[in-house]
Parts: C-alpha cells; structure tokens; sequence
C-alpha cells in the first residue's frame, strides 16, 4: 500500500508527469533526417554525458544508432551544450546539476531551467539521499516543474570512493511521500541492485535469481512520482541476472521505465570503455548492450515505449489505455 503523502501534499499524477517538461524550452523535430531504424524503433537516450567536442557526442548517437539524447551537465554548460546542438540541430536536449553542498545551488539550476535546462542531473555527490542538500533539489524541482535524476550507490567502485546520495533502500520512501509534486528518476547501483529482496548492499553488480519484492519494484509500482533510467551497468546487470523477472518487470513497468546508456565509449561500438567493476562489458558499447536486451526481453510495442515512446509515423501520440513515460517528451515536442 502506498503510504499517505504529509498533510497538504498529494502523489503527482500522471497528466502532471507528462506537463513536467511542456514548460521548458522544447526543441525542433529532426528537420528531415531520418532517425535510424536500426533498433526497429527510434531512439532517445535519457543518460548521455556530455562529451567535450560537439563532434564527439553526435559521434555515439550514430554509432549507437540513437537518434536523440539528453546531455548530463554540470555548472556553466549552456555554451557547451549550444554548441552541440547547433552542431545536431534537434538531436539533443540538456539537464544540468550544481554541487548541492554549496548555498548558490538553487540560484544556479534556476538559471540553468531559465536557460533551457529540462530537468537535473545528474545529481551524484557524497550526501545523503534523504539530506538536507538533496531536499532543496527535491523541492525546487517541483517548483520549477522538473525532473531530477539521481545517482543512489552504497558500494565503493575503487578504495576510498565513498556514497553517492546514500540511504536509497532505508529512507527513500519517505522523500517519495514528503514530495509528491517532484519527479524522481532513479539510477545507478543501489536503486537497480535493490530490484532483488535480498540486497544489502554487499556487492556493486550483483548476480543471480532476483528475489522477489526488492523495494525498487515496489515503489516503481506504488509511487506515481518515481521513474527509472535503464542506463549504466547498474540497469544492465539488474535486467540480465533473471529473464523470467525481466520480462514480468518491464510489462509491469513499461510506463515508469526510460531508456538512457550512461556509455562512455567514443564510437557507439565500445571503443575505450572499461569498467574495472565490470569486466564483461569491457570494449562494448552499453547503450548497444542494454538496447539489445531489452529488445529481446519483451515485445516491440513496450520496447518502443521504453526507447522512444507511444508514436505513430508521424510522431503523434497513439491512443493508448495509459501515457508512457516518453509519451511526456513528445506532448512536450522533444521527440
């Protein structure tokens, strides 16, 4: 059962979700190029760091056969990501995130929202996930009427890493109820290791049969506010340890779940990416390896709703019993 939200608050619903991005800044359709259909569908990746060289970033789009992205930003982007997109006119949208520790946060992601920014993130810093840091994101987002996607990992990568946004299984739940009006996407190991019952966080990638109940599958189902980002070996490695569990998760979830790839490769083939903590994806692309398993795990009416979302030939929205997650972007004119 989902708890009762605080007095005065109430689960944002799913017309408000798909609003969430209708007032910012919206950029044109493709201008005549043809998305590649490679994938059966096109594709748009929520999770894609910006590379420093405009050339670089279209470069992986291509090569990955995406046919739009987010750009992930921090502090002063906007030249950057102008330069971008004027490189791929139509071709990529921006977030953008500001050390949260520090007292002009607010002031720079407003900015950033004025300046086009649709969402933030990624926010990833060594606080607490139910901290007093994250919480005015977690309410200027709702004010601004944008997401915010963030990085939740309990398990250090390399010596010495430290948490990033710690206490997801612990205390999330109750950021989820004390913000119904924010859009939270979640991300990285703790929110997709946490898909199986029985993590505590002893492992960075864990394997093996899911157990069922894992607190992420339950609020994805019980919380109207929460969405998930397929990227990183994190998703990878969640959705690739059970099929059976895959195949029910992504029917159950198809309107709560985004594509992103959070891949760092150069060429959209794996060129340069290693992982230390995840050897079985060295020298491949991530966007490439997450896109082939979800194609294979459920149907390609809920594989175009995960990667691009519920359009017809000519981008319009289907009449469908329920919104998808990607159908937002496209009210919105992003996709």
């Amino acid at each position: 059962m989902l708890a009762t939200p605080p007095q005065g608050g109430r689960v944002m619903n799913r017309r408000e979700f798909l609003e969430t991005f209708a007032a910012a800044a919206v950029l044109p359709a493709l201008g005549g190029q043809q998305p590649s259909q490679e994938w059966g569908s096109p594709v748009f990746d929520l999770h894609f760091h910006l590379r420093p060289q405009p050339a670089a970033n279209v470069a992986h789009l291509d090569g990955a056969g995406v046919a739009k992205a987010n750009l992930l930003t921090r502090g002063g982007a906007l030249a950057q990501v102008t330069a971008v997109q004027n490189a791929a006119p139509g071709r990529f949208i921006w977030f953008n995130s500001s050390d949260v520790t520090k007292p002009d946060a607010e002031q720079m992601l407003t900015q950033a929202v004025k300046s086009g920014a649709q969402g933030f993130g990624e926010m990833k810093f060594h606080v607490a996930a139910d901290g007093p840091e994250l919480r005015r994101m977690y309410a200027l987002a709702a004010d601004l009427r944008v997401p915010i996607l963030i990085h939740f990992q309990e398990v250090d990568h390399a010596a010495n890493e430290g948490t990033w946004s710690a206490g997801f299984a612990k205390t999330f739940a109750s950021m989820l109820q004390a913000y119904p009006r924010t859009t939270f996407i979640g991300h990285a190991d703790a929110f997709w290791a946490n898909v199986s019952a029985d993590y505590h966080n002893e492992a960075v990638y864990p394997t093996g049969k899911v157990a069922r109940g894992g607190v992420t599958d339950r609020w994805l189902g019980d919380y109207a506010n929460l969405f998930g980002d397929t990227s990183a070996v994190s998703a990878n490695t969640a959705l690739s340890r059970d099929p059976e569990f895959t195949a029910d998760f992504l029917k159950r979830h198809q309107d709560k779940l985004l594509f992103g790839s959070d891949c760092s490769c150069r060429d959209g083939h794996g060129a340069g990416y290693d992982n230390p903590a995840a050897p079985r994806m060295s020298g491949k692309c991530v966007a490439r390896e997450t896109l082939s398993l979800l194609k294979r795990s459920t149907s390609p009416a809920i594989f175009q709703k995960i990667v691009w979302g519920s359009l017809d030939d000519e981008g319009l929205i289907r009449a469908t019993s329920s919104i998808s997650s990607y159908s937002y972007l496209s009210i919105a004119g992003v996709l």
